[in-house]
């Protein structure tokens, strides 16, 4: 049987330890992810910062090569003769040598058409824009001198409007940026277009690029920035031509900026959820050989960008921003803190686990001595109450015979006094006879002898025959009754003589065993809110440290009973204890 108890007790403890490893892992775990993401979200923060710095710049830029192009186009103008039958193609590439741009075209609109009749591409002489959305709107505005209107990204001056940068419609390898003007001098609209060698240029030394390749290269455990076009991510933009071949569309492009090295399945799913719920997302994924943690966090813009547009065309105002972090460097960290906590707890196990065995060693043998005093005291409580009756006895005939000649000499003083001293007696013998236990008797005659002392009125009415053989609970009872009733002392003595009542109550109803103090106190509506069973909590001031009803308490939890406290009649409050026999 020992045997089995030991084996119980290394589970639990064996149970504990891992317990204790599982909530530390969890709760380790949960920190580092935590502590990750708030890392990534106050990057993510600097960079939403950068990237409208960044963007706000590049318009800017954009705008001065739009000025630029109308500059260049006035230029034109002036240069060239009114009728586009008088100019030949180099005229116009001497004109782009000299004006430093990349091409020159000339737009002449027929009935139906906006068509390119001069060009330095030659390849692009004669093509139509009928199918050129929105260029051929603005063409129709520009030609009849009217305001461009069109709801698109560009920069729109004075009989001038310029576009973003774009493919080129006859070569798709090459990025354009293109300038319309007409005033209604000539019978054509000028286009010159300069190549993307220059924002590319500026875009490599300022732009965002640069940018995130920076704060990965600074940052170990960063792996990837990037920032997404919500609208056609994952898929490239592409429109066919007349002759079946796919365009591309820069503006449209799915990855903004950055490169999207670290791909997962459920991207395109996370992009769309953090942008249509305007709420971040966080996923934990594996791609490829890396365990990979990604954060897609929504950004609204400040303004519409040059550089983004929607599947329609239209500038877009918010784009998804998807920072992607090492998750394997959490978990190396991780299990590398798991270890060390589980080596010191194993440490710590084998140094404990002695002294658990030496306290409860030590807790049993001061219980047996608990015990074994309860029962000494319960020995000579029955020696001692044998004894007075057999002095009782003996005695009896001697103090009959003494009564008898204090009355035929009519001594009446001396008669009442000796009467006195007997009936003392009788009610201490009397008292351990009713009660029925002679441990429960002896506190309870040491307790009126010292209520006696604080001229306190105690009663009581206590039977509980069925204790007799149980010294051990008779010791915890007598230790709820003492505790209840030093508790009833410290009220009654708060008031005057008159109210220092006191009412014990004790009998076995029912299987249970039922004990009742009830005091006098003057608030008791106000103590009957207070969590008078809690550990360290009185009413009584601070040279009490609140113990003895928790005390009361856990005796009472430890036999599997109940305590509670209520007010019987008013100015009266009571304590009720049951304990199953």
């Amino acid at each position: 049987m020992k045997r089995n108890i030991w084996l119980v007790a290394v589970a639990v403890i064996v149970s504990l330890v891992v317990i204790n490893n599982g909530v530390y892992f969890y709760i380790t775990k949960k920190m580092l992810d935590d502590n990750l993401n708030n890392e990534l979200l106050v990057l993510a923060n600097q960079i939403e910062f950068t990237v409208e710095q960044v963007r706000e710049g590049s318009d800017l830029f954009e705008e001065q090569i739009a000025r630029e192009l109308r500059i260049a186009s006035i230029a034109t103008k002036y240069a060239l003769p009114q009728d586009v039958e008088q100019i030949d193609q180099q005229d116009l590439v001497s004109l782009a040598n000299e004006f430093d741009i990349s091409h020159l075209t000339l737009i002449q609109r027929t009935e139906d058409d906006i068509v390119l009749v001069k060009s330095t591409q030659q390849e692009q002489v004669g093509m139509s824009t009928k199918n050129w959305y929105p260029w051929h709107q603005i063409f129709q505005q520009l030609f009849n001198l009217e305001p461009i209107n069109e709801q698109w990204v560009g920069q729109s001056m004075d009989h001038f409007w310029s576009g973003p940068y774009e493919v080129s419609s006859t070569n798709y390898d090459m990025v354009y940026k293109w300038g319309y003007y007409y005033d209604g001098t000539t019978n054509y609209m000028i286009d010159p277009y300069v190549d993307y060698l220059r924002l590319n240029h500026y875009n490599e030394v300022t732009g965002l690029d640069r940018l995130f390749d920076n704060l990965v290269s600074a940052n170990s455990s960063l792996l990837n920035i990037v920032i997404v076009n919500p609208f056609t991510f994952p898929k490239e933009r592409y429109t066919m031509d007349s002759e079946g071949n796919l365009r591309e569309h820069i503006l449209q492009r799915p990855i903004v900026y950055g490169t999207y090295d670290y791909v997962v399945q459920t991207d395109e799913e996370d992009v769309k959820f953090a942008h249509l719920n305007q709420t971040s997302k966080t996923r934990i994924a594996q791609s490829g050989d890396v365990s990979t943690y990604k954060l897609f966090i929504p950004v609204e813009m400040k303004s519409s960008s040059n550089a983004m547009v929607d599947t329609n065309g239209k500038p877009i105002s918010s784009y998804v921003l998807v920072i992607t972090a090492n998750y394997d460097i959490i978990k190396d960290e991780l299990w590398k803190n798991t270890k060390q906590i589980s080596l010191i707890t194993i440490i710590m196990t084998l140094i404990m686990v002695p002294l658990i065995i030496g306290v409860m060693r030590y807790f049993k043998k001061m219980r047996e001595q608990a015990v074994q005093m309860a029962q000494d005291t319960y020995i000579d409580e029955i020696n001692a109450l044998f004894q007075s009756i057999r002095s009782q006895r003996h005695d009896f005939l001697n103090q009959v015979q003494t009564i008898h000649s204090l009355a035929k000499v009519k001594m009446y003083n001396e008669l009442e006094k000796f009467t006195e001293e007997i009936t003392g007696e009788i009610h201490y013998i009397n008292d351990f006879i009713n009660i029925g236990n002679p441990a429960i008797a002896a506190l309870i005659r040491s307790k009126i002898s010292q209520a006696e002392g604080y001229h306190i009125k105690l009663e009581h009415d206590i039977k509980v025959s069925q204790l007799n053989t149980l010294a051990g609970k008779a010791l915890d009872i007598n230790r709820i009754l003492g505790n209840l009733i030093d508790n009833a002392f410290d009220e009654v003595m708060q008031y005057e003589e008159q109210f220092r009542k006191i009412n014990l109550y004790g009998r076995e109803e029912e299987g249970m065993l039922v004990i009742k103090v009830t005091n006098y106190c003057s608030n008791v509506a106000d103590l009957l809110t207070k969590p008078l069973f809690n550990v360290g909590y009185t009413s009584k001031g601070n040279h009490h440290q609140g113990l003895g009803l928790s005390i009361v308490t856990e005796l009472v939890k430890a036999y599997k009973g109940e305590i509670e406290f209520t007010s019987p009649e008013q100015d009266q409050i009571q304590f009720i204890v049951r304990i199953p026999l």
